[in-house]
């Protein structure tokens, strides 16, 4: 079979290993509850480690720790509501639950924005106009510029502007890029992280600046700049640096598991490997396994989360069965392409 011959084959197979976990626990047949459960869940046990932090009774790191792993399921949601995975034809819960995964995860793009992006990704995935993994470093040379802008998608437009900006002229010369598509590069630049992304940015830059010139002992700030910088603390803890190391964490697996620049258009077995090496475990468990399950939806795009969860030991078998990559490491040294020279 060829390559399109065996993506084919791989859907087929791996819809009929979720139906048969679908027919097995009937109760997830309830899946705009179980969505809405979690998404509840999720928020309280945020909420409950905020009240532990701001009353004194926990420290900042367990803290920070523990919300990033409830934003990382809350991500997981968002994905899904992306997809139109829970309350299809309720569109009161459905945009409360997208308001609400963005509100406990205030770094990142507007989710109605981000929706097209992502349905972009899908149909170009790992070519150069995948603006939404692009945003995320994929397809870039490793050194201390991409581990820096890595979790904060801020720093990582405002320091490869210029070149992704080339790129971007140059497939709208092509005919890649649309017309439609360029007003929505614009309105995401300019509202994708409002009303609060900007502000929470400029709050950490300079939560930052001052603790570096506090441990060099520079007396350079006024008494009026370091009240601001202790009344921001609890949004540092609890919002900013929790949702900044979920970030690196889903932005390291994300763009290394995805292929870049040599990708064949549309080729699902070359979009993706599966990236769950013994190493990776720390940064799986801010991204709720990310690395082992998202090729999975490359294939099966219209399958919650949790049911992936399920469904991961068999859909792999059937993933290595038929090719799919798995712990491809070289990709790290040769910049995500696909093949195995630049």
């Amino acid at each position: 079979m060829n390559d399109q011959q065996q993506s084919v084959e791989i859907c087929r197979r791996i819809n009929d290993i979720s139906r048969e976990v679908r027919n097995k626990h009937s109760f997830l047949a309830y899946q705009d509850r179980i969505g809405f459960g979690i998404f509840t869940v999720s928020i309280l046990m945020i909420l409950a480690g905020a009240y532990l932090y701001m009353s004194g009774q926990v420290a900042a790191l367990p803290v920070i720790l523990w919300i990033a792993f409830w934003t990382s399921i809350l991500h997981e949601l968002e994905h899904d509501l992306i997809h139109w995975l829970y309350f299809k034809n309720n569109p009161f819960f459905h945009h409360l639950m997208l308001a609400g995964v963005w509100l406990f995860r205030p770094l990142t793009v507007n989710p109605w924005i981000r929706r097209y992006w992502h349905y972009h990704h899908h149909k170009n995935s790992g070519t150069v106009i995948d603006i939404e993994e692009r945003g995320v470093t994929n397809g870039e040379r490793w050194g201390l510029l991409r581990l820096l802008v890595t979790p904060d998608l801020m720093l990582g437009f405002l320091f490869r502007y210029f070149p992704l900006k080339r790129d971007i002229r140059a497939a709208y010369r092509r005919g890649e890029l649309t017309k439609k598509d360029i007003r929505m590069l614009i309105r995401t630049v300019l509202l994708g992280f409002l009303p609060w992304g900007i502000p929470l940015h400029l709050i950490w830059y300079a939560f930052v600046v001052f603790h570096v010139a506090e441990l060099l002992h520079l007396p350079i700030f006024s008494t009026g700049f370091q009240d601001f910088i202790h009344a921001t603390q609890p949004l540092v803890v609890l919002l900013i640096l929790p949702n900044l190391l979920r970030q690196f964490c889903l932005h390291f697996i994300t763009s290394n598991m995805h292929y870049y620049g040599d990708v064949e258009q549309g080729n699902l077995l070359q979009q993706t490997q599966v990236l769950n090496v013994w190493w990776t475990w720390p940064f799986q468990l801010f991204c709720f396994n990310f690395g082992s399950t998202h090729a999975i939806h490359h294939f099966m795009v219209n399958e919650t989360f949790y049911v992936r969860q399920l469904t991961a030991g068999k859909a792999l078998a059937v993933l290595r069965e038929y090719g799919v990559r798995f712990n491809d490491l070289g990709t790290f040294g040769r910049a995500n392409r696909y093949n195995y020279k630049l």
